[in-house]
């Protein structure tokens, strides 16, 4: 384990992510803080915990556990980042497969179905040795479509525990994919929505709370990829429906600005004109006032619409809005926006204008 001052130094590091600098000061009475109370906020069900994936979100949510007392090992294919870990005292392996045989618990946060299918049935993934398991519970934290995290529950779930603690004999698993956010995941107050049996839920409150603040069952395996695609899905038509809104009032003569007070006090009022306005010089602190750098990328959206259209294909739902969010999001990573925020709709989509 790292030395107290390599500590301090890496959790300054960790709260400069929005240039909000805390001095060392309060970092090191957080820290004394999060190791004398460690014996309180550890699970001791779940004493060590793998962590893959440590991407903007990932890496957040690992360094959350870290602070809360958690004994964490990490991967990643980003060599980089894992020597950032390992040079401040957090183990590292080499493959998804060395993570399990020595944890607990394996959170993964995974770009797509493909990265989690790799890592649970690929080369060196979980299941590379057979169906035995050392971990307990299995939590996925990917954004991926409700069938791929059904699959992967079933084949996690026909694997027996190498060492039984008295539980069903086999490993559990949830899919557990969150909102909020790269700040959320800063500030550790994530939302989970979580697939999987009640007993399994249960037992990983304690671990997830270290990471989030809301945590809501939505049902068997699969519900809570469901939940997030929708969800998701709801998000991007109502950005698309207010962005359209105050272009259209623009050019009708009245300002966001003023469109933005009768929306918050009326009907039209929602949490991309409240909270996440898209319109440059009407909100401070979103990604609109700083030319849509940061927050949620519109190819990510795009991905995300990706999945809730294919799922809406399998189950035969008509979904009209679904197929149009999914074709403007795609335009616009097309015209070279991906990478910013997607609320920059506005702008690039709608030709909406800025305001000071």
């Amino acid at each position: 384990m790292a030395s107290c001052s390599a500590y301090r130094r890496w959790l300054v590091s960790l709260y400069r992510g929005n240039s909000k600098i805390i001095t060392s000061s309060i970092l090191y009475n957080k820290l004394s803080w999060a190791r004398m109370s460690s014996s309180s906020l550890v699970s001791s069900q779940f004493e060590r915990v793998g962590f893959i994936g440590l991407g903007n979100m990932g890496s957040r949510m690992a360094n959350n556990l870290i602070k809360a007392g958690y004994n964490v090992l990490v991967h990643d294919v980003n060599l980089d980042v894992m020597k950032k870990y390992s040079d401040n005292g957090i183990l590292t392996k080499n493959s998804p497969f060395e993570v399990a045989e020595e944890c607990d618990v394996v959170i993964t946060m995974l770009p797509s179905s493909t990265h989690v299918m790799d890592v649970y049935t690929g080369r060196k993934g979980f299941l590379s040795d057979g169906n035995l398991l050392r971990p307990q519970l299995f939590i996925d934290s990917s954004t991926i479509d409700p069938q791929t995290s059904r699959t992967v529950s079933k084949a996690i779930s026909g694997c027996k525990l190498k060492e039984d603690r008295g539980g069903s004999g086999s490993p559990a698993i949830l899919d557990a994919p969150v909102s909020g956010g790269v700040l959320s995941a800063e500030t550790g107050s994530l939302t989970f929505m979580v697939g999987g049996s009640e007993q399994a839920y249960m037992s990983s409150k304690p671990l997830l709370l270290s990471m989030g603040k809301n945590i809501i069952h939505c049902g068997g395996p699969g519900n809570g990829s469901a939940a997030k695609i929708c969800n998701n899905l709801a998000l991007a038509v109502s950005m698309l429906g207010v962005s359209e809104a105050f272009a259209l009032g623009q050019s009708l003569g009245i300002s966001a600005h003023t469109l933005t007070k009768i929306f918050n006090s009326s009907s039209a009022r929602c949490w991309s004109s409240d909270s996440y306005n898209p319109v440059p010089g009407v909100m401070d602190g979103v990604p609109a006032s700083r030319n849509y750098e940061g927050g949620f990328a519109a190819k990510l959206m795009a991905k995300d619409l990706g999945l809730a259209a294919v799922s809406a294909k399998e189950v035969g739902l008509s979904s009209p809005l679904t197929f149009l969010a999914e074709r403007i999001f795609t335009e616009l990573c097309n015209e070279g926006h991906g990478v910013k925020d997607f609320s920059c709709v506005f702008r690039h989509y709608f030709s909406g204008k800025d305001e000071l």
